[in-house]
């Protein structure tokens, strides 16, 4: 992909899709700004290039229409606050007031647009609404990995009425992280598959057993694959329906010599709450009333000795409900055991991101994907849209 480095953009207009949907307190604050950090780096650049620079980004769900709650004012305070430099906010991302103030911006200076998903034309890909967007900028700039997989005006419509086009330097990382990890790994490559659906990770499980040397299943998923081996689950999470599908895959990996890992005790619970009753089995001692919450010590033991030569980890999804602290061990186990191996460890997807920041080990995993839907399409061997949108237009004009 061609990024920002490799453009001409000193006095320039520049219209940076970043992604700033932050967590908000219920007094507006912002919890956690890890998203406005990791895209400092491509702001920096373009201000030390004396860009004039508008940042675009959403903020949770407004559904199409106004809503002050998810206005980016706490966003504008904060990103202000760490640039050291003033950031405007506009009233809205178009219109006539919007333009006004674009106009009259200098070198050096920024405005952040209004959240995009106050109109409905954002999320439906409007061509008008992307032209209205484009209409502000000589440049576009995708820094926003964590929605690279939605077709949306901002991130692809947006792109058919610019000549020139690149990605920020987070995308950018993503990307090269990604290849690194699974495109072109050191080997063993392991994958560490857990959370709740199997549903919601098919396509990653079958891609994956094509590239990886071994795979490890925990979360409530596993339930899936325990039961298609035959084995009572009691009350636990099960997708009846893909039992078939559990056993195929089981199949698959075994033809393809793939090692693959699933839980042989675990800690059960009588009902799904934090003061339930517990204890640890067996996988084949599940009581029929109880249910499978987090793995147990042997199957941390097991899935610690599967990651001990490994070059290359990826993982995606919690051993367990991780957020009760009767059933966060396992979870908390797995981060301590990826964070302390000898691999390049990239970790993908919004809960398990949570497990290592709550473990405190975020500075010992090579890589924390910003975005767990374009991290998992990604896994599943698919072009996310917005990179997709941006290799098209770098087609068009190449460097």
């Amino acid at each position: 992909m061609k990024n920002i480095r490799d453009i001409d953009i000193t006095g320039k207009r520049l219209l940076i899709r970043v992604d700033f949907n932050v967590p908000l307190d219920e007094q507006g604050n912002i919890t956690d700004d890890t998203r406005i950090r990791g895209v400092l780096p491509t702001i920096n650049y373009a201000l030390d290039e004396h860009a004039k620079v508008i940042i675009m980004s959403h903020l949770g769900r407004p559904k199409g229409e106004r809503q002050e709650k998810y206005s980016l004012a706490p966003v504008a305070k904060r990103l202000a606050r760490l640039l050291d430099k003033p950031v405007q906010l506009a009233p809205d991302c178009i219109g006539p007031e919007v333009e006004k103030m674009v106009a009259r911006m200098q070198d050096g200076d920024i405005v952040l647009l209004e959240n995009l998903r106050f109109h409905p034309g954002e999320q439906a890909n409007d061509p008008e609404f992307a032209r209205k967007l484009a209409a502000l900028a000589d440049i576009y700039i995708n820094d926003a990995f964590a929605v690279a997989h939605r077709a949306h005006a901002s991130v692809v419509g947006v792109t058919e009425y610019f000549s020139i086009c690149a990605a920020g330097f987070l995308l950018q990382k993503e990307m090269d992280y990604f290849h690194r990890s699974v495109s072109d790994p050191r080997r063993p490559l392991v994958a560490i598959i857990g959370g709740a659906k199997v549903s919601s990770k098919l396509g990653a499980l079958r891609n994956l057993l094509d590239r990886v040397d071994k795979m490890v299943i925990g979360g409530a998923m596993a339930n899936t694959f325990l039961k298609a081996r035959g084995f009572d689950v009691g009350r636990s999470k099960v997708e009846d329906d893909l039992i078939d599908t559990a056993n195929e895959l089981v199949d698959k990996a075994r033809q393809q010599k793939i090692k693959l890992y699933l839980p042989v005790d675990c800690i059960v619970a009588d009902r799904f709450a934090p003061d339930a009753e517990t204890m640890r089995t067996t996988t084949q001692e599940v009581p029929r009333d109880w249910m499978i919450l987090d793995i147990g010590p042997a199957t941390t033991l097991l899935f610690a000795e599967a990651l001990e030569n490994a070059k290359t980890i990826i993982w995606n999804g919690p051993m367990g409900a991780f957020e009760m602290d009767a059933f966060s061990r396992g979870t908390m186990a797995m981060v301590s055991h990826v964070a302390n191996s000898h691999a390049l460890t990239i970790v993908g997807g919004g809960d398990t991101d949570v497990a290592v920041h709550k473990a405190g080990e975020s500075n010992n995993i090579s890589y924390i994907s910003t975005g767990g839907g374009a991290f998992l399409m990604l896994m599943e061997g698919k072009e996310l849209p917005g990179v997709a949108a941006l290799n098209a237009k770098d087609e068009q004009h190449p460097r």
